[in-house]
């Protein structure tokens, strides 16, 4: 009688990994990967950082891109006034500089044509 009472709590013994692969996936969701995506745009950030761009740093520092270097940015943080940062030290652009951007037509059927009003 003792040994059927015992058969019954092999279910049991699942539950605890079922329970520890559970928590592992909602912190996988809840924690790890916002985690990884505010990493991910705050590198493709400051790799697109450009002379004029007016950023902020992590310590609070309001400036304007003078420079870009591999691994540094030249601030400049009062006329005249330039401090050297690392790109990882920059914590957000407050206003991206105007980009020269290409106006000409992409393909040669419209790169010819002409809006008349009549």
């Amino acid at each position: 009688m003792l040994y059927a009472a015992e058969g019954g709590g092999g279910a049991g013994g699942f539950t605890p990994i079922l329970m520890i692969a559970l928590l592992f996936g909602v912190m996988y969701f809840m924690m790890i990967r916002p985690q990884q995506k505010r990493r991910r745009e705050a590198e493709r950030m400051q790799s697109t950082l450009a002379p004029g761009d007016e950023v902020v740093t992590i310590g609070g520092l309001y400036g304007t891109v003078a420079g870009v270097d591999d691994d540094t940015v030249l601030l400049e943080v009062a006329p005249g006034v330039q401090t050297r940062y690392a790109r990882p030290a920059i914590a957000r652009v407050v206003t991206q500089a105007e980009r020269a951007e290409s106006t000409e037509p992409t393909d040669a059927a419209t790169a010819g044509a002409e809006i008349v009003k009549e």
